[in-house]
């Protein structure tokens, strides 16, 4: 079990899984620099925190509920925790609400402005907050929900066993990093040219073995010859 002083952001495990460096100048350094694609993300989801909690019928939806666990040491927050009303209680995947009748079927959605990516960044990041919500709740969750802005489509995400121990294990991951606390060398891939920090990575020019102060004295050596 985690302290509250060692709980660390959901949100980080998404950067974590798209890139270690990214994570380490965001959540390390500090470094933090907006492009198109992360002011839409952004605006998605001021829209999704417009209000608290809205009823329609047997469905309650709770917007920008806090979420924490001590068990996997992290918080952070939902877009939208859909709540069924079941008519029947299932034993250990209901819940009740406080100042609420009946029993309730939690179903967390996440809000993401761009299209299903063929690694699972999303997932980890929606099952995360399962886990955070079963271990508030004291239920088991079996599915979520992410709605993708383009198209604009609600996928579902079953929280199977692969999913869980993906989710995890990056956990983990996320732990050992934070308190290693050392941000890793740049390493120039296809995604670094969606990536909102790449002038501030500069991974053509540090990645791998080199530096910055190799590259600035190569390019001295080479003012010199001309």
């Amino acid at each position: 079990m985690f302290c509250e002083s060692d709980l660390l952001p959901i949100s980080a495990l998404q950067h974590l899984a798209f890139c270690e460096r990214q994570w380490a100048l965001i959540h390390l350094e500090g470094i933090w620099t907006e492009n198109r694609l992360t002011a839409e993300g952004r605006s998605m989801h001021e829209r999704a925190d417009e209000a608290d909690t809205e009823v329609r019928g047997d469905i309650r939806i709770a917007r920008c509920l806090k979420l924490r666990s001590l068990r996997f040491g992290l918080t952070g927050k939902a877009d939208i925790v859909e709540f069924y009303r079941e008519r029947e209680e299932r034993v250990g995947k209901m819940c009740k609400l406080d100042g609420v009748d009946g029993f309730w079927r939690p179903v967390p959605v996440e809000y993401k402005h761009g299209s299903p990516k063929p690694e699972p960044y999303d997932e980890i990041q929606l099952c995360a907050q399962a886990l955070c919500l079963e271990e508030m709740l004291n239920v088991k969750i079996e599915e979520g929900a992410i709605f993708y802005g383009r198209p604009r489509r609600r996928e579902a995400v079953q929280f199977d066993d692969g999913l869980r121990t993906k989710t995890d294990e990056l956990v983990s991951r996320l732990h050992k990093v934070y308190h290693e606390g050392k941000t890793p060398p740049a390493q120039y891939e296809k995604h670094c040219e969606s990536c909102s920090l790449i002038d501030q990575c500069m991974p053509r020019i540090t990645e791998g073995k080199k530096s910055v102060e190799k590259y600035l004295d190569q390019a001295l050596i080479n003012s010199e010859k001309e």
